[in-house]
């Protein structure tokens, strides 16, 4: 009897394994036509500078590939009529119900390809990019990536242009803006402490110089605390500025100093507003971070590994797998951390 009973539980338990099995063992298919995402809403584009501080809000409908799944979402710009040959990203996130930026930001983001004070027709598009483990080797993975599109929505943006302050015999053409127009300006400018400077408003005519923080009209030129990128607060009303590092580097196995600092520091094109530098590397690895500290650093997406256009705050290493010269770009999406995000690209010269 306790053996007949020792053989029933035995197949009991051999049975659940086997379900349990076939269970886990089930595949998840795609459906043969994806539902690509939609843009339903799109507010009013014509921005202005009064409004620097209120919130557009951009709806869309999430991407339907036939089972659950995750994805970041690309809410993309490009002049009408160039089938986004040359797109700017307006927002990036892991989901497109509700996406939000303020006035002045979106303002921002548009006046590097687009002209202030000036209308102009404008093509836009939701993008998905599914998430996909590349552990797996699945398809989806490395640069092959499931993407889905929305249709194109038409739309006309109105952009404002920034007051701004310039710089002086700063070694070149640089200026900090007014993104409110309210005497509070900001901007990245490089320093070369050999080349103090001064701040002067070409609207109204004045001139600004200064010393220890405290701004004065036709005061004395203002000496960079060090050489490289920095950004720069002015706040005319209160007669104040504040200067503070902002240098973006390489570091990693694949750079010339590793995981120790200095990192390598990568230069700014304040118009176009991408990093890049151009740097001999052996196989290794390397990541993006800020001032030579571990605060604010980017990598790969660790859900979305192996795309340069999806880095994220504290991601994985980008591997570099041949020794080389080569030129690396980086595009900051999100400055502000801990939610940095941004896109590069990676270029062997030889």
């Amino acid at each position: 009897m306790k053996k007949n009973l020792l053989i029933f539980l035995t197949f009991i338990g051999l049975t659940a394994i086997f379900t349990a099995c076939e269970k886990d063992g089930e595949m998840i298919k795609m459906a043969s036509n994806p539902v690509a995402p939609t843009l339903t809403t799109v507010p009013d584009l014509t921005l202005q500078r009064p409004n620097g501080t209120q919130v557009l809000e951009f709806v869309g409908t999430p991407v339907d590939p036939g089972f659950q799944a995750s994805a970041t979402y690309y809410l993309e710009a490009c002049a009408a009529g160039t089938a986004f040959a040359d797109p700017v990203t307006l927002w990036s996130g892991n989901q497109c119900k509700s996406m939000k930026i303020t006035v002045s930001d979106l303002n921002g983001i548009l006046l590097k390809k687009f002209p202030a004070d000036a209308s102009t027709p404008l093509d836009l598009r939701l993008r998905a990019v599914l998430v996909v483990d590349a552990g797996t080797g699945a398809p989806g993975t490395g640069t092959n990536t499931f993407s889905y599109s929305s249709a194109v929505k038409n739309a006309t943006v109105a952009l404002y242009g920034l007051p701004r302050l310039n710089l002086v015999n700063s070694g070149m053409t640089q200026k900090v803006e007014s993104a409110l127009g309210d005497g509070k300006y900001t901007g990245l400018v490089k320093f070369d402490v050999t080349k103090p400077f001064t701040l002067t408003n070409p609207d109204a005519g004045i001139n600004y110089g200064g010393a220890g923080n405290v701004l004065a009209v036709n005061g004395a030129a203002i000496v960079p605390p060090a050489n490289g990128w920095h950004r720069l607060n002015v706040n005319v009303p209160s007669l104040t500025y504040e200067i503070s590092p902002y240098m973006i580097g390489l570091v990693g196995s694949a750079t010339p100093n590793g995981w120790d600092t200095p990192d390598q520091k990568m230069d700014y094109n304040a118009a176009t507003g991408v990093w890049s530098i151009t740097v001999n590397l052996v196989v290794g690895e390397i990541k993006f971070r800020l001032n030579d500290g571990w605060a604010w650093n980017l990598g790969f997406n660790k859900n979305n590994t192996g795309k340069y256009n999806d880095l994220f705050h504290d991601g994985n290493n980008i591997p570099i797998d041949a020794a080389g010269n080569y030129t690396i770009t980086l595009t900051i999406t999100q400055p502000n951390g801990p939610t940095e995000a941004g896109s590069c690209t990676v270029v062997k010269n030889n």
